[in-house]
Order: C-alpha cells, then structure tokens, then sequence
C-alpha cells in the first residue's frame, strides 16, 4: 500500500515511539531482570553449598543468558529483513510515493 509524502509526518510518532521507546526500554528490562535472577540464583546455590544445586544454577544460569542474546538478535534480525524487501523493491527516480517501511527506515 503506498503512502503519500506527508504520510510519514503522520506515522512518525509511532515509529519514533515504537524504535527509540518500547524496544530499548523492553531490552532494558530484559538486562536487569537478567543480572536480579542470576544473583539470586547463584546467589541460594552458593549458600546452600550443594554441588547439585550449584550446576544446575549454572545451567539455569546460561539457558537465561541465551534467551536474553535472542531477544536482542530478534528485532536486529527483523530490521535486516526488512531492510533487504525495501531495498529490493524498483524505485523510479520521479517517484514520491513510499510505504510505511520507507518511513521506518527513513526517520
């Protein structure tokens, strides 16, 4: 669906909101959930002085670690993508229609 010049006037609160607001503060929150549960993990593991309970802290450890890394490489993986179909779409010089993706990418 194509957009007109000023339609990215009117959609760019919501890209600006949505890239420089809901997905870093979403990250953010990933990290520090991240850093609280490892110290209280380990944290109880290393109290307790079982070697059990100490690997299998660690294994939670790094399952939650992982996690966190593919939350991060989700959006990234997403603005490729993205990027790549609105490269690969033909433009002709004189045109000044764009798609919403244009404005995202754009702005």
């Amino acid at each position: 669906m194509l957009f007109l010049d000023n339609a990215c006037d009117s959609i760019k609160p919501v890209i600006n909101l949505v890239k420089h607001g809901i997905i870093p503060l979403i990250q953010a929150v990933i990290i520090i959930a991240l850093v609280i549960l490892l110290i209280i993990d380990l944290g109880k593991a290393v109290m307790a002085g079982k070697e059990d309970e100490i690997k299998s802290a660690q294994k939670l450890a790094i399952k939650r670690v992982i996690y966190a890394v593919l939350v991060f490489l989700v959006p990234w993986i997403v603005n490729v993508a993205m990027k790549l179909i609105v490269n690969s779409g033909d433009t002709q010089a004189g045109d000044q229609a764009q798609t919403a993706l244009d404005c995202y990418f754009n702005n």
